[in-house]
């Protein structure tokens, strides 16, 4: 008996942990016009309240080949966010910039504005629901 008890006991746990439910959204960014396969590509999730101020709520980063990228963010909640991804040709986790204050490596944000000046959270929000979303991010 102990050992029907057991055998029940052990299928009814990797039943439930089977059966977790997704906790929110998953996000795929691809970016596809990366200037070579040096370094990384480094990627944020940002609030409002984290956007251009430091990481994002959510990080991530990955190796390239042949000029592209895919990156994912997962079990991300309902709200309003934006993406912030750069190129990181020299690996040294920031963005480096010339003598004038312009960027030296490439850098692209949810929406695709490419307008002159600081990048705005408003050109760059979408919204997560509960469906899974895919952007094409180009720098």
């Amino acid at each position: 008996m102990k050992t029907v008890t057991l055998a029940l006991s052990f299928l009814f746990v990797s039943l439930v942990a089977m059966a977790q439910e997704k906790n929110g959204a998953t996000i795929t960014v691809t970016i596809d016009n990366v200037t070579s396969n040096e370094g990384k590509v480094l990627a944020g999730l940002h609030t409002a309240e984290t956007f251009m101020k430091g990481p994002g709520i959510q990080n991530t980063e990955s190796a390239i080949e042949n000029g592209k990228v895919v990156l994912t963010f997962t079990n991300v909640a309902p709200g309003t966010y934006a993406i912030m991804a750069m190129h990181d040709a020299n690996d040294n986790k920031r963005m480096d910039y010339q003598a004038n204050g312009m960027p030296m490596e490439s850098y692209g944000m949810s929406g695709n504005d490419m307008t002159m000046g600081p990048p705005q959270f408003n050109s760059a929000q979408f919204e997560v629901g509960v469906q899974d979303l895919s952007f094409t991010i180009r720098f």
